[in-house]
């Protein structure tokens, strides 16, 4: 309606073009669900965006493809777009003394020299064609991060050559937050949607309904920080009612990216309000 309308251009003008960042590595159920990112694709068409101006994007093309979106961004006429086929951006990189194994895709890949593997490059479908991010993240376990949330689900998807960090919860504490507070990220954010109609509490590389819990929850923020704190609760709750381990709460990544001022990592000065 009118309201609704009015209401997402307080985030987004016509003229802005607007990246919808899913996680599609695990499929329709397990990642972000296309009927989720369907109504927020409804809800920028009645604000007057043009479909050309919106972009569903993760890392991988195929991921979209087996998740389901080139159905979804044919009904609505949206761009479907994957960052590593959209190439690096040489003037925006994250910086890190961890040297990484250089990979086919990355910008520094075949290249000779000395400090290659120190930079991230971020992409250029992030830095160049996006004016304004809207993060839809599932609420799901991560081994390394906690949550495969706001914050990971960014950063570790704007940028080559992140492997590097996945291996070693301490260096991705470090990265992570500084990789999502580049200006070409952090800058561009002006929402964060959590799909919590599922939450799956163990595992993070398949979809493991047997592990996963019916919320029917949509949780909406412009904090990051705080959504992905609140999921890393969620998660501790559900394993401790389903009597199965405790996860790894990388809390040191949400501190971190308190610290750079992304955001409320202190679950005591978090103000949850429930609409229903």
């Amino acid at each position: 309606g009118i309201c609704t309308a009015a209401a997402w251009r307080t985030l987004v003008s016509t003229q802005d073009i607007v990246g919808l960042k899913v996680l599609s590595t695990l499929g329709p159920m397990g990642g972000t669900r296309p009927p989720v990112v369907a109504a927020v694709v409804e809800g920028l068409l009645a604000a007057g965006l043009l479909p050309t101006n919106i972009i569903i994007w993760d890392r991988d093309i195929s991921h979209l493809r087996y998740a389901g979106f080139p159905e979804l961004a044919k009904r609505y006429g949206v761009r479907l777009e994957a960052s590593t086929q959209a190439g690096y951006d040489e003037e925006s990189f994250y910086d890190a003394p961890l040297l990484g194994s250089l990979i086919w895709g990355d910008s520094e890949f075949g290249k000779k020299g000395e400090s290659l593997g120190r930079k991230s490059y971020v992409s250029r479908l992030v830095s160049q064609q996006m004016t304004k991010i809207i993060n839809i993240t599932p609420l799901l376990n991560h081994p390394a991060a906690g949550v495969s949330g706001n914050l990971y689900g960014l950063a570790m998807g704007s940028v080559d050559n992140a492997a590097r960090f996945e291996g070693d919860p301490v260096r991705l504490a470090q990265a992570v937050p500084e990789i999502y507070a580049l200006p070409a990220l952090s800058d561009h954010v002006v929402l964060n949607i959590v799909d919590a109609l599922l939450c799956q509490y163990q595992g993070s590389q398949r979809a493991l309904l047997h592990y996963s819990t019916l919320l029917n929850e949509i949780r909406v923020s412009r904090d990051p920080v705080a959504l992905d704190v609140l999921s890393l609760k969620e998660l501790d709750r559900q394993r401790e009612a389903m009597k199965v381990p405790e996860g790894k709460v990388n809390l040191e990544l949400y501190q971190n990216a308190s610290l750079l001022e992304l955001g409320v990592s202190d679950l005591g000065r978090i103000d949850v309000r429930r609409v229903r």
